[in-house]
Parts: C-alpha cells; structure tokens; sequence
C-alpha cells in the first residue's frame, strides 16, 4: 500500500453536497493543515435540494482558512466539464461519491442511472487517465451482493446476481475501475457502504422517511413483515473510513510478465452487526420522543403496517469488514441508539 499524506493535495469530492460527501468536506476541514479542494454536485431533485442547499450553507459556514475550498454545480455525464475540472486542477486524489442513489427509484427511472452511474463513473475514469491521480476512491454498495444466501457479506463472495438496476451499475462500476487499474496504472479503490444513517440524511431512508410519516400522521410500512435485517452504518463511521482509505492507496506493481497487476482494491464499510427492521423501528420511536419529535402519548402501534418484501429489496445486509480493519485498523463504532439519538435531535432542530 502506498501511504499517500493529503495535506497539501488537491482534492475532487464528487456528489459533495450529498449526504456522504458533505461529511467528508466537513472532515477534511478539520483534518487538513493546507490543500484544495473541489466539491461537484448537479443539485438534482431526486430528492428536497433544499436539504442539499442546507448542507452546502454548512460546508461554507465551517471553511478553514488554510483550506482552499470551491463548488461547482455540474453533471458527472457532462464530459466536457469533467475533463476541463481535471485539466484545470490536476487533482491528485478522487472520490467519486456522486451517483444517482436509491433501489426501488431505479425500477421506475433506468435512464437516471445509466447517465450519472456508468456514464459518469466513466467521465472521472477517463479523466484520470489522461489526468494521473494517485489515488481514485469510489462509492459501490451493499446492494451489489443482490441475493447472497451467505452471510456476512465478504469482498471475496461472487457478486454476479444483482436485483435492482442500482446494484448493477455500482458492480459496473468495480468492474470499469479493475479494467481502468489494469490498463492504465491508476490506483482505484472501491467502497461498499451499508444503509448509510444519521442527520441530514436522505430522506428516501427508511429512518428518515418513516418519521416524516409518523409526524403527518400517516402510516408507516415495514417490509418483509419485519423480517428485514440491515446492517445500518452511521455517517461518521463510513465517513472515517473513507478518510483512512483516501491515504492508502494499492501499490502499483508489475507482474511476471512486465505488465502491471491492478492496483484496485475493495472493502466493505458496515457496522458487521445487522439489526432487525422491527427493533430498528423500536429505537428510533423511542429516539423521536426523547427528542420531542412527537409527542409522549403517540400511539405508534395504529400507525404501523407489517407488508411484503419489495421488488429489488433484500431480506439482509451484513458486512465482513475485517479486511478494512486488516488494512486499516477501523472498524465502525458508532451504536445504533447513539446514531439514532443524533439524528433524532437534528430533525427537531431542522424541522422544528
């Protein structure tokens, strides 16, 4: 592995007013002595931009002064803009979180993932070929293990049964950086996030959206009947992650026949303990009293609906992450409750 020291460098963060990506910037902030960075995000409506727009105000709010900090709003599937950010800046590392996220979205709206997964994923690979980089770090997904009967989840397990259209562009995706590794030399690492939490999150998410539903009264619909396991992750932990892996880039090395073995890599960011839909909605009923998003005397149980598995749902997620604490020696940490709690108490001072 290649230790790479971000200060100084001059840093891509795709999709930066996304939940993910917003994060990273704010942590980068706070980590980084000097360097540049670059956030992308086209702002779409997938879903409230506001939220997005939110995260931005943040991100300018908490801009060090050592720290050289623009936005750009603009499409990854823009060609044109992607190859002039990079011949501008000549940014040494990439992270490539911008994607057009959700499962169940992507059985209605194909086209979507299509533009900003492959086509886009391809624009920022061309560009650090003809724009070397020392490292490239992209968002894959949990959902790319489809319908695997074995868990937990390892990097090492087949992964060619996708159910939803998402999860075949996110394995695409690994797919075009191992060939793009191979070809050209370029260290690429690829992360596997598992359902991703906490405040200011997306409120396609069944924590985010389940409270927006219990606030106007309406009802919510658990899947599977219940019988849903995932392996929910806090932001801060993913986002600790990627920071970690951002400096260990795969060595570049030449094998017996002179030509280069990839310098790609993999890793699951999960927290390895799935929680039960059920208790899941438990605690964060629980969560929204304490904080005082509802009031003490709501009657959760009229407002709850046990329904079918989905189209492009999987009944489980769980993570193997011990090669990401081989490497790198994190492993997420963040509970449940605490991640809940957090998130619970900013919704109130969001909304409230």
């Amino acid at each position: 592995m290649e230790r790479i020291d971000l200060n100084g460098k001059k840093i891509l963060v795709t999709g930066s007013a996304g939940f993910i990506g917003s994060n990273l910037v704010l942590r980068l902030f706070k980590d980084l002595k000097s360097g540049t960075i670059v956030g992308l995000d086209n702002l779409n409506n997938y879903y409230d931009p506001s939220l997005k727009e939110y995260r931005l105000k943040v991100i300018e709010a908490a801009q060090p002064e050592a720290i050289s900090y623009s936005f750009v709003k603009g499409d990854l599937a823009d060609k044109a803009l992607i190859d002039k950010l990079f011949e501008e800046n000549q940014f040494d590392v990439v992270v490539n979180l911008a994607a057009q996220a959700g499962v169940r979205y992507s059985i209605e709206n194909p086209d979507a993932y299509i533009q900003s997964n492959m086509i886009g994923f391809y624009n920022i690979l061309e560009a650090c070929r003809h724009n070397p980089v020392e490292h490239l770090v992209y968002a894959s997904s949990s959902s790319v293990y489809g319908g695997n009967k074995k868990v937990p989840f390892s990097t090492d397990d087949r992964v060619d049964n996708p159910v939803s259209l998402y999860a075949a562009t996110k394995k695409s995706n690994e797919l075009f950086a191992h060939c793009y590794s191979k070809l050209y030399n370029i260290p690429t690492t690829g992360l596997r996030f598992f359902t991703v939490y906490g405040p200011a999150g997306r409120p396609d998410m069944a924590y985010f959206g389940f409270t927006n539903k219990l606030l106007k009264g309406e009802t919510i619909q658990i899947y599977n009947f219940g019988n849903c396991r995932r392996d929910f992750t806090y932001v801060d932990d993913i986002v600790e992650g990627i920071v970690r892996v951002m400096q260990g880039a795969p060595e570049r090395k030449k094998g017996e026949d002179g030509l280069p073995i990839p310098p790609y890599a993999v890793y699951n960011i999960g927290g390895g303990q799935p929680e039960n839909l059920l208790d899941f909605v438990n605690i964060l009923q629980e969560e929204l009293l304490r904080a005082g998003v509802l009031p003490q005397d709501y009657d959760f149980k009229a407002h709850k609906k046990l329904v079918p598995m989905q189209p492009g749902d999987v009944p489980t997620t769980y993570a193997d992450a011990t090669a990401l604490e081989r490497d790198f020696g994190f492993t997420p940490k963040i509970t449940l409750r605490e991640g809940l709690r957090k998130f619970a108490e900013w919704y109130k001072s969001y909304y409230k």
